[in-house]
């Protein structure tokens, strides 16, 4: 689950990392009552408007801009509040803004130079360990530092068995090139992140950038953050931060109805049971020419209700040209399922205007192939991988 970069930098504060403070505003008016209260708690002259989506790179959409005054706050809120974002990680339409964060100003003169840094946390599953990824070369650009001199990304994977060593810390705000009250700072802030990613059951943090201020400090200004799913039962109060106005519709909808559905570019849509035989139909469309349009697993159960509902999910999705079932029939007899399908089309009536190949393998194969076979319905059966791309084929030629 993505939640707002307000609602990481709460998560980290809770864990003592050191964040840019904030209030959040859904309005021009609020914006400007967050401005002068953030200005009374920090001292802060200057604020920093971020739109607040759940992709990357809103800066350069014109999503975070700085404020010199009230009247400043209120223009830009104003602008950025309701505007269709366009970055390189929303789709090619762009995410509405709902709201945004009125940031303080962190990049105040002072002593020394500020320098901002790239920092994340997530897993290496190769390894099956934790791994902290770090850069000094932060700021919006990381994914050019990336291709053009990776050899400025440094990695610290940590022993599940020991978690964070200090000694890792020291090395990592070493490697940055700090020294002085920024070493000791940059070193509490890993351990602390560390922590944050751990107790929060967090599948990626990436702090992009943090800030070296120019008195020292060392601060999240940045905080993207995935929790994972799975383990929200632990966290009621994180499982609050969802935020489905930031989510596909259809995929909304799919989870409401205890579908696993995930949304992909492609024209052939998938019903399947069970998510690796999901994994190799996809595959499957793949082989024959074509792009899987989603990832749709109906679980044990493939009862009429359930089909017509993945069905009515499915064909939401305009780029649909074809849709492929393929059922194994293990804990679920064949028969009940091409049955299912069936009932499902005729309750659907003229619904479904795409063509449809069911290919059911199990107990009781054949019996369902001669269900469909023998319905009426213009839909294509198949027993083996084979020819189900090959039925995908013929109907998409």
């Amino acid at each position: 689950m993505d939640i707002h970069e307000y609602q990481g930098k709460e998560i980290l504060a809770s864990y003592g990392v050191k964040v840019q403070r904030g209030h959040v505003a859904n309005n021009a008016q609020e914006a400007v009552a967050m401005a002068k209260q953030l200005t009374a708690e920090t001292g802060t002259g200057w604020h920093v408007i971020k739109a607040q989506v759940h992709a990357g790179g809103r800066g350069k959409g014109g999503g975070v801009k700085l404020a010199k005054n009230l009247q400043q706050v209120e223009e830009i809120a104003e602008q950025i509040i309701g505007m269709q974002l366009i970055t390189p990680q929303t789709p090619p339409e762009g995410k509405k803004v709902n709201k945004v964060l009125i940031a303080e100003d962190v990049y105040y003169p002072g002593e020394s130079e500020t320098s901002e840094f790239y920092m994340s946390v997530l897993l290496n599953r190769g390894k099956g360990r934790n791994m902290i990824m770090y850069s000094t070369e932060g700021g919006m650009d990381i994914e050019e530092v990336a291709e053009h001199t990776p050899h400025l990304i440094f990695t610290e994977e940590v022993d599940p068995s020991v978690g964070l060593q200090g000694f890792q810390a020291r090395r990592i705000a070493f490697n940055l090139g700090l020294s002085g009250n920024a070493f000791k700072e940059m070193v509490a802030f890993v351990t602390a992140l560390y922590a944050a990613y751990v107790g929060c059951d967090a599948t990626m943090f990436e702090i992009n950038p943090v800030l070296k201020t120019s008195d020292n400090k060392i601060i999240a200004v940045d905080a993207k953050v995935n929790l994972d799913d799975n383990a929200l039962y632990r966290h009621p109060k994180y499982a609050e931060m969802r935020d489905i106005r930031e989510e596909n519709p259809i995929e909304v909808e799919a989870k409401a109805a205890g579908l696993n559905y995930v949304d992909l570019d492609g024209t052939v849509g998938c019903m399947v049971n069970g998510a690796g035989l999901a994994m190799a139909t996809m595959d499957l469309i793949k082989y024959a020419g074509y792009e899987p349009a989603n990832f749709l697993d109906v679980g044990g159960t493939a009862d009429a209700k359930r089909v017509e509902t993945a069905f009515r999910i499915i064909l939401k999705d305009p780029n649909v040209k074809a849709i492929l079932i393929n059922i194994f029939g293990g804990i679920v007899r064949c028969d009940r399922v091409a049955q299912g399908v069936v009932d499902a089309y005729k309750n659907m009536g003229d619904a479904i205007k795409v063509p449809i190949i069911v290919r059911l393998q199990g107990t009781n194969a054949e019996i369902a192939k001669e269900l469909i076979d023998n319905s009426g319905m213009p839909i294509h059966s198949a027993v083996l991988f084979q020819e189900a791309a090959d039925q995908v084929k013929a109907v998409l030629a």
